[in-house]
């Protein structure tokens, strides 16, 4: 089983790491991604507690936090793990959501 970064969340991967380095500088932007791709990881073998998406969203997938972000993913039909988006918890997240997952 594979990790596959798809669109949204590879934009918000990119958006994550120029904000978090224009903010707090290079070092700590490498210490948030690689805490977001320590925390993909453990996915599989479920080292980090998803839930899954509510029914109103219209979709079948999962979340969890990791520090100030949401991140959305799913099991995808070869039975790959897609990360579908990761969403700051400051925004609003059924919308952006919405935009993301089914797009």
């Amino acid at each position: 089983m594979a990790i596959r970064v798809q669109e949204a969340a590879s934009v918000g991967l990119d958006g994550i790491y120029r904000y978090t380095r224009d903010t707090w500088g290079e070092a700590q932007a490498e210490t948030y991604i690689t805490g977001l791709f320590a925390a993909f990881e453990q996915i599989e073998t479920r080292g980090v507690h998803s839930r899954a998406v509510p029914a109103e969203f219209g979709v079948e997938g999962y979340f969890f936090r990791y520090e100030r972000h949401f991140v959305y993913w799913r099991h995808l039909s070869n039975g790959d793990i897609g990360l579908v988006t990761i969403l700051h918890e400051r925004m609003h997240q059924i919308d952006r959501f919405k935009e993301d997952f089914v797009g």
